[in-house]
């Protein structure tokens, strides 16, 4: 990545990017319907990034129902060079626990009825794009640098299971993606890499492990414990976005 601009999409626990200095706000409509909300351009830690909130400025929008093409062909035409995905996931793994961050290098997609390519209509031809690394291995290891530089504790690598929701899943399921290979799970992680791949945009992922995954850990996984473990593993996700966004 040569250019400056970065997006960030925000996921549960980061509707708002503290620090941002708002130069503007910017309402897009796409050939895929709306995106989650206006774009908000701004400068963070002096460098020009756009902000969305993928469930919606109010987190009202759930992880089956976001439009992900829109929000994707949305950051591709405001200019954006790169887009940093947070996402809260459980934690399947013994390394993935709570309030730790990960950078995936690696998503199976459980996922489906959702929209999940551009190439889908009005084809002069058919189109395949290679996912063999679903995330850019620039921008992974720029998070990566910046976790280390600052001192945080992050797991480097992992498999994201993209799974469909909006319920969490059951012991077995969990157990089933950990034969697959699983390190933690999510709801949003499919399809908002391919359409970054199709669009060509460099893509990578800052999951916050807000919980163990179901069986994992001790009861019932309750809202109150994911939004606790979130706010407290936020501060180290906004410095790592903040080292990054200061080496490009």
């Amino acid at each position: 990545m040569t250019q400056t601009t970065l997006a960030i999409i925000g996921g549960t626990g980061l509707t708002t990017l503290k620090g941002l200095e708002i130069t503007r706000r910017e309402v897009m409509h796409t050939p895929y319907g709306e995106p989650s909300g206006p774009l908000t351009h701004g400068l963070l830690a002096g460098r020009e990034v756009v902000f969305l909130a993928r469930h919606g400025y109010s987190h009202t929008i759930p992880p089956h129902q976001v439009n992900y093409r829109a929000n994707i062909w949305a950051l591709k035409h405001a200019g954006v060079h790169g887009v940093v995905a947070v996402a809260a996931v459980g934690g399947i793994t013994t390394e993935m626990a709570p309030r730790r961050i990960a950078f995936p290098d690696q998503i199976i997609d459980y996922t489906w009825s959702r929209a999940h390519t551009f190439f889908d209509q009005d084809l002069t031809h058919v189109t395949h794009v290679d996912f063999t690394e679903p995330y850019d291995p620039a921008l992974r290891q720029r998070l990566i640098a910046a976790a280390r530089s600052i001192g945080v504790d992050a797991v480097e690598r992992g498999t994201y299971a993209a799974t469909q929701g909006p319920r969490l899943e059951t012991a077995a399921e969990i157990n089933r993606l950990e034969r697959d290979g699983c390190d933690m799970v999510g709801m949003t992680g499919m399809p908002e890499a391919v359409l970054a791949r199709e669009l060509e945009l460099p893509y990578a992922t800052c999951a916050v492990i807000a919980n163990w995954a179901a069986g994992r850990g001790e009861g019932e996984i309750t809202m109150d414990e994911v939004q606790e473990n979130i706010a407290a593993a936020m501060s180290n996700v906004r410095h790592v976005l903040e080292t990054t966004i200061e080496t490009l």
